[in-house]
């Protein structure tokens, strides 16, 4: 009797060519084998088993959601409809009624239009002739400041005044409609040279005189400020500098100076002025810096020195001893010889 074949095991497609070829390959025992598939077969069932225990997904019907929205849409409209009780809360106020502190302001009995004197309005004057009560306010303050209105134009310009309510009021004002221009002519030089001061409209002098137009040529290192000023385009702060600048220098050698001064700067039209009307007179000497005994707060003070220098300076004096003479400054390293050239007319060795 022939003998049987053993039973095949579960795992007998281990024993197939792809499988005995994959085990010789990578060196696996048949146990290694085994656990191998047995982690594939896992992980397989890790990445199927979602797919298939997945619930179905619920189906979205956006009529059920609609029929709710239109029912509250619907709610809201009745309860605002019926309750009004946020309406008192916050009522609507006409806040030009009414002052910053929500106090309202005392009503004006209106007028009717007739001529009037507005210098002679005070605030509720212009209440009762249609005015809002902020605008009648600020006509009387600027009536009270400017010494009275001259003409309509000036309340024409007032801030908050409306158009339509000017041109209501503007028939009935007795005021011109422009003010009186000012008469240029009364305020020509006269034959001897000399020009009046302003005038205002009313004829009375003005404060600032008017400046000569025929000016004679003055020293520039001997003019006060209000010789400066007679030139045109220089005024009290111009002038000041001119004269400031002056002082630390020590004077003027050259007009062209004129151009160091900073409020000047952006001014060539003014510096071509005061070098017309002004002269530095011939041999001239300016104010001089001793370098040998100024100490570094007086000699600072001389714009062709400033403070890097006159450090550099006294430095150099306290470690070689006084200069001898002016041209000995021409040792120190950092002074350029045109920083010498500027500065050698304003400083001496004694």
């Amino acid at each position: 009797m022939a003998a049987l074949p053993p039973p095949r095991s579960g795992w007998s497609w281990l024993n197939s060519r792809p499988v005995r070829w994959v085990r010789h390959y990578f060196g696996y025992s048949r146990g290694e084998a085994r656990g191998m598939m047995g982690i594939l077969l896992l992980m397989l069932g890790f990445i199927i088993a979602p797919m298939l225990l997945r619930p179905e997904l619920p189906q979205y019907l956006p009529a059920a959601d609609q029929k709710a929205l239109d029912e509250l849409a619907t709610q809201l409209k009745e309860h605002r409809a019926t309750d009004q009780s946020f309406a008192s809360r916050y009522p609507k106020r006409n806040y030009k009624k009414f002052d910053r502190s929500g106090s309202r302001y005392p009503q004006i009995a209106q007028v009717r239009l007739s001529l009037f004197d507005p210098n002679a309005l005070t605030a509720e004057g212009w209440e009762a002739r249609g005015v809002p009560h902020f605008v009648a306010a600020r006509l009387e303050k600027y009536r009270a400041a400017a010494g009275g209105f001259k003409a309509k134009a000036q309340i024409k310009k007032m801030y908050g005044l409306e158009d339509s309510v000017y041109q209501r009021l503007a028939p009935f004002m007795q005021l011109p409609e422009e003010g009186a221009r000012r008469d240029y002519a009364a305020n020509r030089p006269g034959p001897d040279g000399k020009s009046p001061p302003f005038a205002s409209t009313d004829g009375t002098p003005g404060k600032f005189p008017r400046k000569p137009r025929n000016l004679q040529p003055f020293d520039l290192n001997t003019a006060d400020t209000t010789q400066l000023m007679q030139i045109r385009g220089i005024g009290a702060g111009r002038a000041k500098w001119v004269v400031k600048y002056r002082n630390q220098l020590g004077g003027y050698l050259r007009e062209d100076q004129l151009d160091e001064i900073f409020v000047l700067k952006d001014a060539p039209d003014l510096r071509d002025s005061l070098r017309k009307y002004t002269f530095v007179a011939p041999g001239y000497a300016p104010k001089t810096v001793n370098v040998n005994t100024a100490s570094f707060d007086e000699m600072y003070l001389q714009p062709y020195i400033g403070k890097p220098r006159a450090r550099i300076i006294v430095a150099y004096r306290q470690q070689h001893g006084p200069f001898k003479t002016v041209e000995d400054l021409k040792q120190i390293p950092i002074l350029k010889p045109a920083d010498w050239e500027k500065m050698r007319p304003y400083v001496r060795c004694q």
